[in-house]
């Protein structure tokens, strides 16, 4: 009786402090590192529909990379609002559309399977512009319904500054569901911990009674 007494006690002692210490570290983590958002338009079909929920990873700007959808936020577009946008090019890239054609990046059509209907033009418009450093040119996956990079190219060849990407969306969910599991089985080791000290407490106030 004795012994169980102590093992419940060195359960309580250890998996609850640890328990405790995965669960708060796995929701930081989340916190920090992950984001979500709902989709409101249909610029980004069929990428993504409106009311999906899209789950994005917190990224600095020198890791996003051309092809990355990024939730970006302008203070001088969309009205302040963070809209999703596919990155097409980045700084000291050419890119070029003419009306009904592909987009070319330093001279290479872009092969761009996302496109609604298979349409990347949409709309009867070109453009060429080289875009500045530290910014992106931005395109929604429905060209022909997209307030995109296209509309702006009075303001720095319609690119956003680089920092403006907030996140970027998954392409696997992988590493947050890890994240989540960790976070769950810390709350359940945090748990078996106070089960364990309430019985050991219950049996002590038991036996002196």
């Amino acid at each position: 009786m004795r012994s169980a007494g102590r093992g419940l006690r060195l359960a309580a002692w250890v998996l609850g402090p640890a328990g405790l210490a995965l669960a708060v570290g796995a929701i930081v983590g989340i916190g920090t590192g992950y984001a979500s958002a709902t989709v409101n338009s249909t610029a980004m079909t069929p990428t993504y529909s409106p009311g999906e929920l899209v789950f994005l990873e917190r990224v600095d700007p020198d890791e996003i990379r051309r092809g990355d959808v990024v939730l970006q936020r302008t203070a001088n577009r969309y009205g302040g609002m963070p809209v999703l946008q596919r990155v097409i090019g980045m700084g000291g890239d050419h890119v070029r559309q003419s009306a009904g054609g592909p987009v070319t990046v330093n001279g290479k059509p872009l092969a761009e399977p996302y496109v609604k209907d298979g349409d990347p033009s949409g709309v009867p418009q070109s453009y060429d512009v080289v875009v500045p450093e530290g910014r992106l040119f931005l395109l929604g996956d429905h060209r022909a319904n997209s307030n995109d990079s296209r509309f702006f190219l009075t303001d720095r060849s319609g690119s956003v500054a680089a920092t403006a990407a907030q996140a970027r969306a998954l392409d696997s969910r992988t590493g947050l569901l890890v994240l989540a599991s960790t976070a769950l089985l810390g709350l359940l080791l945090a748990a078996g911990g106070l089960t364990a000290g309430i019985v050991s407490w219950a049996r002590r106030r038991a036996a002196h009674s």
